[in-house]
Order: C-alpha cells, then sequence, then structure tokens
C-alpha cells in the first residue's frame, strides 16, 4: 500500500484563495470609505448651512424686500451661487428651505414680530418716527426650515443620507441655523423706490 502524502497547492488553489481573501478585504474597506464619506458630507451640511443663513442674512439687510426676483437671486446666491437652485451635494437644501423674518425690537430689548412696511422708503420713515413701533424692521433673521408652520415657526429640514450605511443618519436633522443681524437700508435708494 502506498503511503498517503498531503496534496500539494497548485497556483490555482492559490489564485481562488486571494480572490476570497480580495472580497472579504475590499468589502469592508468600501463599507469604512463610504461611511467615512458619509460623515465627512454631514459635518459639511452642518458648517455649510451656518454659513447660507449668514449669507442670506448679511444680503437681506441691504436688499429691496419687496422685490421678489431679488429676494430669490439673495436665497440662490446665499446657496454657494448654485445655479440648481440647491446646495451642492445636499439636494435637499434649496431656495425654498432659507427662511427671510423681518423683525422690530421693543423698547427693552426684545425682538418682535412686526406688521412689515410696504416699501423700504416707509421703513425708512416709521423708523424715524418711532424705532420701536410695530412697522420699524430693526432686525433681520435667516433660518433654514423644512417648512414653516402657522405663526412663522420653523420646523427643522430632515437630512438624507447618500447610503444607509452609517446607522442613526436617516432621523438627523439639519439644524436651524438662524442668523440674527441688525437691518441696514433694506434696499433704500433716496429718490428710487419710493411707495411714499
Amino acid at each position: 500500500m502506498r503511503p498517503l502524502r498531503p496534496k500539494c497547492w497548485t497556483i490555482n488553489d492559490a489564485r481562488g484563495l486571494v480572490t476570497i481573501e480580495l472580497a472579504l478585504v475590499l468589502g469592508t474597506f468600501l463599507l469604512l470609505v463610504l461611511g467615512t464619506l458619509e460623515v465627512a458630507r454631514v459635518m459639511y451640511v452642518l458648517n455649510t448651512v451656518q454659513d447660507v443663513t449668514r449669507v442670506a442674512a448679511r444680503a437681506a439687510t441691504v436688499t429691496d424686500f419687496t422685490n421678489a426676483a431679488a429676494m430669490d437671486a439673495l436665497r440662490a446666491r446665499a446657496l454657494l451661487g448654485s445655479a440648481s437652485g440647491t446646495l451642492p451635494l445636499v439636494p435637499e437644501l434649496g431656495t425654498a428651505n432659507v427662511h427671510i423674518e423681518y423683525l422690530g425690537q421693543s423698547a427693552n430689548g426684545t425682538v418682535t414680530a412686526i406688521t412689515r412696511p410696504q416699501c423700504p422708503a416707509q421703513n425708512v420713515v416709521n423708523c424715524a418716527i418711532s424705532p420701536h413701533a410695530g412697522s420699524c424692521i430693526r432686525l433681520v433673521r435667516v433660518s433654514i426650515c423644512g417648512a414653516t408652520g402657522a405663526g412663522g415657526a420653523c420646523t427643522p429640514l430632515n437630512y438624507q443620507p447618500m447610503t444607509g450605511i452609517v446607522p442613526g443618519l436617516a432621523s438627523l436633522s439639519i439644524p436651524p441655523s438662524a442668523t440674527l443681524v441688525k437691518a441696514e437700508s433694506l434696499g433704500y435708494v433716496q429718490g428710487e423706490n419710493n411707495c411714499l
């Protein structure tokens, strides 16, 4: 009887083993890379929405609030000048989500909702007569809203993950990131856009 010898590995056997190892390692590596990209995108969104509100608030302080085209252009510029009307890499954040409010300020410093004047020239007159009245725009607040409810209540915008790899991201909300700044000219130019 012939003695049993151990089977020798052939090149074909090694190739099959390398393929299996590659599939296991590559799958894990791709999960890690896609998870890292998703977390990086979340950080991008959280940092960028604050800048979007800051840019929009600054522009709103010097833009005529009665000019719808100028207000739409302001929102588009705030979204990094996107021609598509959405923030790059964040398709759920568009111009409709940039919420601009014009507010007053009482004599004790409380921020209040106001009755918006007809035009920037009327606001100049209202503020000259009584800076703390109910129709003098003193502040501009910009926030990111999923929807605006009754009374101007801002509901958070839901984050939409690229992949479902990182658990918990589907329930994440984009923060409103409100920016409040002092109103400036509001687009008022002496002798122009006068509604008086």
